[in-house]
């Protein structure tokens, strides 16, 4: 009796993300809509109308990034012809936008600044924890960092459509300006000074360290004061989004002037 051979086991096809608009007409009737794009992807090596898909994007502010073929293959198929476009999945606000957020509701400026994050579920989980806390807006910048995906939108458990998020092009120009306009700057990082003892009533912007090396070395030469959280465990860190979410809530409790309970 023939042995009867097993069958080959077949590789499961990735879902496309929700957020992809892939192949070259699809993203150049995208980018000429208008559409909010979060980033451009490009095949290594790629030319002809691709070029002017590059310079369309460019011309827009979005960001492009050159790929492996089989990265856009597991994204979206083999009919991606080289180019594929995230789109945002709401569109991003201004600066101006978030001030105009605190005057409606007569409130000091109360803002976050996330420097870099690249984890999708670290961003949504802060917009999250800053719509339940009364943030007034979350900022990003354009480059190295996650923008509004299916995946944040996910993350943030729909709070996305409640918090504007302010996409700017300089973090470290974003902060000087916030300073400028009497924002006080707080960055979150290892070697600061106790959370629990800085006055956080007035106009206030928390800034987020990305998730490998923390605050970038300008980023925190603009931070007013530099905040951390006590850690007496082996860990010494934690999540960026855990972190932020802390800070978030002492942040409230502060503005919203519920006193804690001094020990007697």
């Amino acid at each position: 009796m023939k042995e009867r051979q097993p069958k080959p086991r077949q590789q499961k096809e990735q879902a496309p993300f929700e957020d992809v608009i892939a192949g070259r007409n699809a993203v150049g009737e995208a980018l000429r809509s208008g559409r909010e794009i979060d980033r451009l992807l490009v095949a290594k090596g790629i030319g002809g109308s691709a070029a002017v898909l590059i310079a369309k994007a460019r011309e827009r502010g979005i960001p492009v990034k050159d790929v492996d073929s089989r990265k856009l293959d597991a994204m979206c198929g083999p009919h991606h012809q080289g180019v594929a476009a995230i789109a945002a999945c709401k569109e991003f606000a201004t600066l101006e936008d978030l001030f105009a957020v605190a005057e409606e509701r007569a409130e000091p400026p109360f803002f976050i600044v996330c420097d870099e994050l690249e984890d999708p579920h670290n961003l949504g989980a802060i917009v999250r924890s800053a719509e339940a806390t009364g943030a007034h807006g979350v900022i990003i910048p354009k480059r190295r960092s996650v923008g509004l995906t299916a995946a944040v939108y996910k993350a943030s458990a729909g709070a996305i459509e409640y918090v504007p998020v302010a996409r700017v092009t300089n973090i470290t120009d974003t902060l000087r300006e916030l300073k400028e306009r009497g924002v006080w700057v707080y960055g979150l990082d290892m070697d600061g000074e106790p959370w629990c003892a800085t006055d956080l009533t007035g106009a206030v912007a928390l800034v987020v360290g990305s998730e490998g090396r923390g605050l970038g070395r300008l980023v925190k030469e603009q931070c007013d004061f530099v905040l951390s959280l006590p850690m007496v465990g082996k860990v010494n860190s934690l999540n960026a989004s855990v972190a932020c979410s802390l800070m978030l809530y002492e942040t409230a409790r502060q503005r919203g002037g519920i006193a804690a309970r001094n020990p007697k």
